[in-house]
């Protein structure tokens, strides 16, 4: 029987730790979130950001775009939020409309206020080790290694997926922590041999329940970073959790895993951001 990372829990302690430092500071902080059209799911995502602002104390400020908003409107929204100094942090909540470039509107936004970690700059200060935002994902897969005393240093560690919001940055910060890296992609040969090498196995490809025990090795822990929903309309992961659960000695849930650091972290990184636009 497998350990149970819980999530719920650890983002819990995080956000508490971010509430603290927010009242002992006596910080003031806004949070401009972006949404253009009303995606469901993206509405869902925007709700649960504003009540983490509010369980924080930080001020969250909602602007709600419609479909049909231009790619120059937009861009022009952005950088008077750059400009504004009352904002600390400003996000455009993925995906946007088809007609607008995402990559543009990511490259605009200020990198001493992308709390997101998707700015290149943000990515290329990862790469190199200097201090930045940390995409908030793979920075909360770190927290839920390191508050449930898995020990990362010296351990094989194989990520399955290769974004730039998950996969890529996962692996420079498993490298920041001194794992041995190998990451997985579509392509890759040989998948459940390299998988089933991982002392710790994180899976962030897009595919429901596609990782079986065929896939794990004996004891190790399992990340799943996917969301879906099944046949029946239920959330479940890129790891058949049932299947998998028997063989891990640690794993987390989807729901109620990597979902709740998510968000979690992005706070942090509000946090965060008062200090660094301060310097």
């Amino acid at each position: 029987m497998a350990a149970i990372i819980d999530g719920k829990q650890i983002s819990t302690l995080v956000k508490d730790e971010c509430r603290r430092r927010v009242e002992t500071e006596k910080l003031d902080i806004t949070l401009a979130v972006i949404q253009v059209g009303d995606d469901p799911a993206s509405t869902v995502y925007v709700g649960n950001k504003k009540k983490a602002c509010a369980y924080i104390g930080i001020k969250s400020l909602a602007i709600e775009l419609p479909e049909e908003t231009t790619e120059e409107e937009l861009l022009k929204k952005i950088h008077e939020l750059n400009e504004d100094n009352s904002v600390n942090g400003i996000l455009v909540q993925l995906p946007l409309p088809k007609h607008i470039n995402e990559d543009k509107v990511i490259q605009t936004i200020s990198p001493k206020k992308d709390v997101d970690g998707f700015h290149p700059q943000s990515v290329g200060a990862l790469s190199i080790g200097q201090p930045g935002f940390v995409s908030c994902t793979p920075a909360g897969v770190i927290q839920l290694l390191k508050r449930s005393n898995i020990e990362i240093e010296g351990k094989e560690c194989v990520i399955v997926g290769r974004s730039n919001i998950v996969g890529k940055p996962m692996g420079m910060l498993m490298l920041r922590e001194n794992a041995t890296v190998t990451i997985c992609h579509s392509h890759t040969a040989n998948l459940k041999e390299i998988t089933k090498r991982a002392d710790i196995l994180i899976v962030a490809l897009g595919k429901p329940k596609f990782i079986t025990k065929e896939y794990v090795k004996e004891g190790a822990v399992v990340i799943d970073v996917g969301i879906h929903r099944n046949e029946n309309n239920k959330l479940c992961g890129d790891v058949d959790f049932d299947d998998v659960e028997p063989v891990a000695s640690a794993i987390t849930p989807v729901p109620g895993g990597v979902g709740p650091m998510t968000i979690a972290m992005l706070m942090n990184n509000c946090v965060e951001a008062k200090g660094i636009q301060e310097e």
